[in-house]
């Protein structure tokens, strides 16, 4: 497999929202996929952070998460992960969520995960995600299984002699 050309990662703008559609239909046809006006409002919602991996032609990935709760300590869900299937197996799908936990500082990260996804497990898994329970067809479409997923949080920083 050859490596696409060049990606680079940055942030999603409401002028992505119809290819991230075309991109969730693709991914997700049967668990009902967001249309472009879900990415909208997502976008528009000042505690969410969304990127994008574009090559120099088109965005052939996009990821969100959103900060949860009013005061700190904040905890994190991410609510999308999803790669151009011509793009897949390149790193894209890491980069993408290193750039999520990066938005997250430290901070608790869930996510919930289709039982039967086991790249997704993997990478999920391979940057401190641990399973923490099941939830019976939470893909309403399909009737799909999801796991939930929760990342510890970083440790406070000591702020001085002990």
């Amino acid at each position: 497999m050859t490596a696409p050309e060049p990606v680079t990662i940055g942030a999603l703008t409401s002028g992505d929202a119809e290819r991230c559609a075309e991109l969730e239909a693709q991914l997700f046809d049967g668990d009902d996929p967001w249309p472009a006006v879900a990415f909208e409002r997502e976008l528009a919602s000042a505690h969410n952070h969304y990127v994008g991996a574009r090559t120099a032609e088109k965005l052939v990935g996009y990821a969100g998460i959103s900060r949860l709760g009013r005061t700190p300590p904040f905890e994190y869900e991410v609510h999308t992960i999803g790669v151009d299937p011509a793009y897949q197996g390149h790193g894209i799908g890491r980069r993408l969520l290193d750039e999520l936990l990066g938005f997250a500082e430290g901070g608790v990260v869930y996510l919930e995960v289709r039982t039967d996804n086991e790249a997704a497990i993997a990478l999920y898994r391979s940057v401190g995600f641990e399973q923490i329970g099941l939830r019976k067809r939470y893909y309403r479409v399909s009737g799909a299984d999801a796991y939930t997923m929760r990342r510890a949080g970083a440790p406070p920083a000591c702020g001085g002699a002990l």
